[in-house]
């Protein structure tokens, strides 16, 4: 599915009147389209959501205010064998719950091409939910994997940079206490990058439990990673300092040895490379070397 359908957005997909039941929902008119009010007891969640954790005091204040001025948005919905799955709206579903209310006004999704609509669900979500990281990398990693979209497909839907996408996926190669240390919001998604600059998951541990014991800012923490790597820029002028004492070097062997001779170095040490073209060649260096 290309990002261009995945903008459809999810009125391209809401049913007609005549294609409801009329045992389980009426419709409220509106002057675009039907809404339907369904009983609350006929919804089950959708196992794509992408919100995993659900805060008690914000699910709190969202049922006082629907209580106070009722529900603004309608949910959505598709139907399924046993009832109505949510695409959008679990939030407003579980404080309608909370207030023991028995229906909802929803909008019911089109299921004909149903891994369609659960990629637009995904989608929708991503947008209009405030996900925590790990829940907004599973969300792309379902789209990605499952659905096949790339990761410029996904920015495309979502409206994000490709980067973002590729860095954000990269948070599900933390080990797992770290990523629960995100969901739980003790360390940053400035934190996890930084901590995914370790090559294994034993020395990303080591520089999660110093900055949770030392309540690092994450600028320190990108300071304690730079440290504990090697200098690459360091590195790469050393060598070339080595490679630029080496030519007066390479230079002599090939006036002795009458051939092609390449010196590689390294921090460690280096090879020589002999060239030669023939068997006899090769005889006529070992002779010289062994002279």
């Amino acid at each position: 599915m290309s990002a261009k359908r995945l903008g459809k957005g999810l009125k391209a997909l809401i049913r007609s009147d005549k294609d409801r039941g009329k045992n389980d929902s009426f419709p409220l008119k509106t002057k675009t389209q039907s809404i339907f009010k369904i009983k609350l007891n006929h919804i089950h969640p959708n196992p794509n959501q992408p919100r995993k954790l659900f805060d008690v005091t914000a699910l709190n204040e969202l049922a006082a205010s629907i209580s106070e001025k009722g529900l603004i948005s309608p949910i959505t919905v598709r139907k399924v064998k046993n009832g109505y799955e949510l695409i959008a709206g679990e939030r407003r579903w579980r404080a309608l719950k909370h207030l023991k209310k028995r229906t909802v006004p929803a909008y019911v999704l089109d299921t004909k091409n149903s891994s369609d609509i659960m990629e637009m669900a995904l989608v929708e979500n991503i947008q209009r939910e405030d996900l925590n990281s790990i829940e907004e990398s599973e969300a792309y990693a379902v789209l990605n994997k499952k659905y096949g979209l790339s990761h410029e497909s996904i920015a495309k839907a979502v409206g994000k940079k490709r980067v973002t996408i590729s860095n954000s996926l990269r948070l599900l190669k933390l080990p797992l206490e770290i990523r629960r240390s995100l969901i739980e919001k003790k360390i940053s998604a400035g934190h996890a990058r930084a901590i995914l600059q370790m090559k294994s998951p034993s020395a990303m541990i080591k520089v999660w439990e110093v900055i949770m014991e030392k309540n690092l800012s994450v600028r320190d923490a990108e300071n304690m990673v730079k440290a504990k790597q090697p200098n690459q820029s360091k590195k790469r002028t050393a060598l070339k300092n080595i490679n630029h004492q080496m030519a007066p070097i390479e230079n002599k062997l090939i006036e002795i040895l009458g051939t092609k001779v390449k010196l590689k170095s390294s921090q460690k040490g280096g090879k020589i490379e002999i060239s030669y073209f023939s068997i006899d060649d090769l005889d006529r260096i070992i002779d010289i070397i062994s002279s």
